[in-house]
């Protein structure tokens, strides 16, 4: 078994990523889900903590990257809107700084089992669906 194959007691339908592919601090796209809409997300890790939010700015309403697995300022301290330069921070995803200050990046519960980053318990990605 390689690193992006999940063990199988896991739920691979939740499986974001591995934790070994995120640098600390570091982030990874991904999408789940089936249908029209999956689930278009960010994974964030610094230190211990993993957080995951909908790859959606609030304030334009599309994806915080311009290149794949890119959303972090260059000191890796916010993330970071790469079209309107809007900061958030990692672990509340409430935008300090830019053009929608206050507003907040849309949380994707999350837990970390076996090695890899997964949707929460009783998640669905199409809850995420607008």
């Amino acid at each position: 078994m390689t690193e992006a194959e999940p063990p199988r007691e896991l739920d691979v339908e939740r499986v974001l990523c591995a934790l070994g592919e995120l640098a600390d601090p570091g982030t990874r796209a991904f999408r789940v889900g089936r249908g029209d809409w999956p689930l278009s997300g960010l994974v964030v890790r610094r230190g211990a903590e993993v957080h995951a939010y909908v790859n959606r700015c609030p304030h334009a309403g599309h994806p915080l990257n311009l290149r794949p697995h890119e959303f972090l300022t260059a000191d890796s301290s916010l993330l970071l809107c790469h079209s309107h330069g809007a900061l958030f921070e990692i672990a509340t995803g409430l935008c300090v700084a830019g053009p929608c200050p206050g507003a907040r990046l849309r949380r994707v519960p999350v837990e970390v089992a076996a090695g890899y980053v997964l949707l929460a318990a009783g998640v669905r990605a199409e809850a995420f669906a607008d």
